[in-house]
């Protein structure tokens, strides 16, 4: 954040390593260069600071100064990605009725490339069918995906005829569940790229059980 007094706009960055604060200033310099505008810079391995004032000013921050801040912000805004930031998941949803209708829960868990776990949920969803509770597990986990920034997305399910429906194999000829198959063919469009593929149930163990589980405390 930018320090700011009558005399100077003041900020220190830090950086991985040399070459990223490398990188920066070059950036900062093609700034100056447009603006005919130039701080005061100094580096030390991964750390740079900053100094913006205008002489033309007596030495004061302006409008220039303050404009000067405001683009290198942007730089960073492109640059600073987050360090968390994952583009491409696993996405695994479940969910299961006892009495079939009966109490029902769905369980979700999106994990990334290398299986560790970005986000986990479940949800009672009171009295539905297997087939509702497979269908509201997919959407909230296409949401899930969604919110967490997921641009490529691979979805694995155990039950196969939600798989062929979603993959249009299949048609859906029951009314309770078109509303739910249409809200995911909309979620689909949140992504550049995905998948869906059945897998056995014990290829799901991890939502399988958060669905267990929800049911067991209710």
């Amino acid at each position: 954040m930018w320090q700011k007094t009558d005399k100077n706009l003041y900020q220190k960055f830090t950086f991985k390593d040399f070459d990223e604060a490398i990188e920066f200033i070059n950036k900062v310099v093609e700034i100056a260069r447009r603006a005919n505008h130039h701080p005061k810079l100094t580096n030390s391995y991964n750390i740079v600071e900053l100094e913006l004032s205008s002489h033309s000013a007596g030495g004061k921050v302006t409008k220039k100064d303050e404009d000067f801040a405001a683009e290198v912000d942007e730089l960073l805004a492109v640059k600073e990605k987050p360090a968390n930031s994952i583009e491409t998941a696993k996405l695994y949803t479940d969910g299961g009725s006892r009495g079939n209708p009966g109490p029902s829960a769905s369980g979700i868990v999106l994990l990334d490339e290398v299986d560790q776990v970005i986000s986990q949920t479940s949800e009672y969803l009171g009295i539905t069918t297997n087939n509702q509770a497979e269908y509201r597990a997919l959407k909230k986990g296409l949401e899930v995906a969604t919110e967490a920034g997921i641009k490529r997305l691979a979805v694995y399910m155990d039950s196969e005829l939600i798989i062929k429906q979603i993959k249009g194999e299949y048609k859906v000829k029951n009314a309770d569940l078109a509303p739910h198959y249409h809200a995911i063919k909309k979620l689909e469009a949140n992504f550049e790229e995905i998948s869906f593929q059945h897998v056995l149930r014990e290829k799901n163990k991890l939502a399988d059980a958060m669905v267990n589980e929800c049911l067991d405390a209710q």
